[in-house]
């Protein structure tokens, strides 16, 4: 794993817990263009009302705005989880070089765990690198789902 891939990761760590400071699921998403942050994000679907305010769905539209275009080809996504089938479907959508993501998403994870969508090559093809600081990523999201067990035994 590379120091540059570390450094990308920490910063949608950052982002993952505003969203625990937050309330939401702990989830942080980042956007660079060669190495340069272009914009971030992390959940608001509670805050929003809005099913679709994903971590990665906001900060792609972010980075379009920044970018003053719709298509991402030379940015990276760097998230804290593997993204759904919706973010990975925005994702290929928008273009990204490249999806970076930390904890693997066994249940809803389509980057590689259920389904490898941004790599079916019907679709367009964007390499995923997964497990980057996956210890970090899953305990953030390990304690939330905890403390909110404790709060509440029937979620």
């Amino acid at each position: 794993m590379t120091e540059q891939l570390e450094a990308a990761m920490h910063e949608a760590l950052e982002e993952a817990g505003k969203a625990l400071a937050e309330g939401e699921i702990p989830v942080g998403a980042v956007l660079f263009k060669e190495g340069e942050r272009i914009a971030s994000a992390h959940n608001e679907r509670e805050a929003l009302r809005d099913p679709t305010a994903h971590a990665e769905m906001t900060a792609i539209r972010r980075a379009a705005q920044a970018l003053g275009r719709r298509r991402l080809q030379d940015c990276t996504l760097t998230v804290t989880l593997e993204p759904c089938a919706m973010c990975a479907g925005a994702a290929l959508a928008a273009g990204v070089k490249r999806i970076v993501f930390g904890a693997y998403d066994p249940e809803k994870g389509c980057a590689g765990s259920l389904y490898a969508l941004p790599e079916d090559p019907a679709l367009g093809s964007i390499p995923c690198i997964g497990g980057v600081m996956e210890a970090e990523c899953r305990k953030l999201l390990d304690n939330f789902f905890c403390e909110k067990r404790k709060l509440n035994p029937d979620a």
